[in-house]
């Protein structure tokens, strides 16, 4: 099992007063060669927008573009008729397809918004553009990994256009957990918050790594954790 971590604090950085961002993998002004994504995943930034301000209307295409709101309220609008606020806890797809405008606020006049915004790139390209909401349950099951989007959807996750199961998974202290993938995949773990040991490799909030040829991950945390799993092809 080869492991690589990339850590929190390496990430590249955009300031621009209203914004402040961190980003994994190159995006916008920062580039890096070395970081330029993990098979599949290409953005994997953390966010954090001020009140009243926001993203204007922009468009994508060919993206599978997934959000998850950590902290405050996101407000959502797009060429497809849709809007909506996604609140604390819940989890946004977009499929970019042929082509799609959007753009995204935090309506609040005092709470800043925190949120997670992943792009993972389709298996193919074109297609109609594509929306869907989940609020992740209060009984979200503890000390697990719950499939949250997935190119091969069950257990209630959001169908995408990539092969690709994106987990959300939540250890207490002291717990453990395994998690067995199939031949050629490769994983990614972006720590939420926390902290995690994978084969040795301790992370903590904000940190990512990479893992490679590895059949079987076991996961164990010391404080206890929030993390989000990606197994890609």
């Amino acid at each position: 099992m080869k492991i690589t971590r990339r850590p929190a604090a390496a990430r590249g950085q955009t300031e621009l007063g209203w914004l402040h961002s961190q980003h994994t993998f190159s995006f916008g002004e920062y580039r890096d060669p070395a970081h330029m994504g993990f098979r599949k995943l290409r953005v994997l930034n953390d966010d954090v927008v001020e009140p009243g301000q926001g993203f204007g209307t922009h468009g994508h295409k060919d993206a599978e573009i997934l959000s998850y709101v950590l902290e405050g309220r996101l407000e959502h609008k797009d060429s497809m008729g849709n809007g909506s606020i996604i609140e604390t806890g819940a989890l946004q797809y977009m499929s970019a397809g042929s082509g799609v405008t959007h753009s995204e606020f935090n309506p609040s006049r005092s709470e800043r918004v925190h949120f997670l915004q992943i792009w993972i790139l389709p298996d193919g390209t074109g297609g109609d553009p594509r929306y869907a909401e989940k609020q992740l349950p209060s009984e979200t099951k503890p000390n697990s990994l719950n499939l949250v989007f997935s190119g091969n959807p069950r257990d209630g996750a959001i169908a995408i256009r990539a092969d690709a199961d994106v987990y959300l998974g939540r250890l207490d202290a002291g717990r453990k957990l395994v998690h067995e993938t199939r031949p050629g995949r490769g994983l990614w773990i972006q720590v939420v918050d926390g902290d995690v040991a994978v084969g040795g490799t301790r992370l903590e909030a904000g940190d990512g790594a990479s893992i490679e040829d590895a059949a079987k991950l076991e996961l164990e945390s010391a404080g206890g954790t929030e993390l989000l799993l990606f197994d890609l092809r």
